[in-house]
């Protein structure tokens, strides 16, 4: 059986400005046993802005998207404008706030939100060449704008302790998607369009349970490739 080669789009480093680091490590982990090729992309523009992750707070420093990125491809990083979409059979966003500020501006205007053109570009790609597309955490919101009326799940729609962003469910809904309640160790596959969704830190669970999870993911999506 040839491999799968899957595009990895990061946007950025760190969980508060950039890519889940996290979730990015664990996704590559799962794909190298799965003996799938990755190819890791993110845009080259600069950071919404740059944050100091012991304080949480915005910092003065302007930095680079793809070069941030660069931190977790451990320096191998394409361009996402080269990404050729012919040439994978998968795509795969994790999530982490560089979603919600560098591929789109759902941090700042929530469900007013947009996706930047380059992202909107990327995601009509794969699934307008029926190829599947893995999404967790906070990046569904791309496939929300990108894929109209797609099923996809964020977690859980009532807020607590454990799902302290239920409010995301909510707004998915609000926007015409079909949100299913999924807990962390779960996802929901939206057969018609090839989406796999999957809530990793949107839920305060621990993190063995997020990794996981994300193996569900990334079975599942290749699975569909």
């Amino acid at each position: 059986m040839a491999k799968k080669s899957v595009a990895l789009v990061l946007s950025g480093c760190g969980v508060y400005d950039g890519t889940e680091v996290h979730e990015a490590s664990a996704i590559m982990v799962h794909l190298s046993r799965a003996g799938a090729e990755v190819t890791i992309f993110a845009p080259d523009v600069e950071m919404m802005h740059v944050v100091n992750h012991c304080e949480g707070k915005p910092v003065a420093d302007k930095r680079n998207v793809m070069q941030e990125s660069a931190r977790i491809a451990r320096g191998d990083v394409t361009d996402l404008a080269k990404l050729d979409v012919s040439a994978f059979d998968a795509l795969i966003i994790p999530g982490g706030f560089g979603v919600a500020k560098n591929l789109s501006d759902w941090a700042t205007k929530g469900k007013e939100y947009s996706i930047t053109p380059q992202i909107d570009k990327v995601i009509k790609g794969f699934h307008k060449a029926n190829k599947p597309i893995g999404l967790c955490c906070i990046s569904p919101v791309l496939a929300a704008k990108a894929i109209p009326g797609c099923e996809l799940t964020v977690g859980h729609d009532t807020e607590c302790k454990m799902w302290p962003y239920a409010q995301v469910a909510q707004s998915m809904a609000e926007l015409g998607c079909k949100h299913v309640n999924k807990n962390v160790g779960e996802v929901h596959v939206d057969s018609k369009n090839k989406l796999v969704t999957t809530s990793a830190f949107m839920c305060n669970a621990p993190i063995h349970e997020i990794f996981d999870g994300l193996s569900l993911m990334v079975a599942d999506v290749l699975k569909l490739a």
